[in-house]
């Protein structure tokens, strides 16, 4: 007889290097910690935050990403640790070691917001890409050097950018090496709000909040429907609609609707 696995309902963080994880029943927060290297992200945060996503993928939650303090200034994260990135050769490279982690919490069933304070450059900004929200402050710093380094921007820096703020600023970002303020980010639409520095977490926090109030299933499946290819629509939304339209959360939240426009 084959023996169901359980899964968890909390995620082990116990054996974390790279990551302080707080968990709550709606959201999960997570913080990079290498704070003496900038947060650059190394194969031990990789496999942290593939813990991370394995727990989530499991157990759905809006997920907050963020940095942390160095000599009391905020740090996102600086990029890949170039000490492993000078060592690896073209089978590393086709593993997509960055692409398929960021892939990975771009795919998350719920929302994850990413809130930038100081260098949010290379991997650092392709991280925050893979994020459905990102939120700044007036000190974030967003660009790809990769060119300089010899290498492409290749997990998902030339195309996530691309898309989200056109291709003329992505170029000046890919190809010429300019960097964003968190101010110059917030007008090309790359980040939604810029905070001080010590509001930026409570303004995260708040997205999160906003995101909670909505009913998760509906925000799950408008995140998987809205990544689809424009091939499939329209016949993937009213399919997602069928499955909506026979959930408990459906009739409830509009039940409560008519009962608040009824007692006005």
């Amino acid at each position: 007889m084959t023996t169901a696995t359980t899964i968890p309902n909390t995620l082990d963080t116990r054996d974390f290097a790279a990551l302080t994880v707080a968990e709550h029943d709606d959201r999960m927060l997570v913080e990079l910690t290498r704070p003496e290297v900038r947060n650059a992200i190394d194969e031990t945060m990789v496999a942290e935050l593939h813990a991370v996503c394995t727990h989530l993928e499991n157990h759905p939650k809006i997920l907050v990403i963020t940095g942390t303090q160095h000599k009391g200034r905020g740090i996102f994260a600086s990029g890949a640790d170039i000490g492993q990135l000078r060592e690896r050769r073209r089978d590393d490279a086709l593993r997509g070691i960055n692409n398929t982690i960021f892939h990975r919490i771009a795919q998350l069933p719920s929302p994850v917001i990413a809130a930038v304070d100081g260098y949010a450059l290379g991997g650092g900004l392709e991280l925050a890409l893979a994020a459905d929200f990102r939120v700044a402050t007036p000190h974030a710093k967003f660009g790809q050097p990769e060119a300089g380094l010899g290498i492409i921007a290749a997990a998902g820096g030339l195309w996530r950018l691309k898309n989200l703020i056109g291709e003329a600023v992505a170029k000046e970002i890919l190809l010429a090496g300019r960097i964003l303020t968190g101010e110059e980010a917030l007008a090309v639409h790359l980040v939604t709000g810029v905070h001080a520095p010590e509001d930026l977490l409570d303004a995260a926090q708040a997205l999160a909040d906003r995101i909670s109030a909505l009913d998760p299933l509906a925000v799950r499946i408008s995140k998987q429907v809205m990544a689809m290819p424009a091939g499939a629509h329209p016949g993937v939304d009213n399919i997602a609609q069928a499955i909506l339209f026979e959930s408990d959360a459906k009739f409830d939240r509009m039940q409560a609707f008519l009962d608040r426009k009824n007692n006005k």
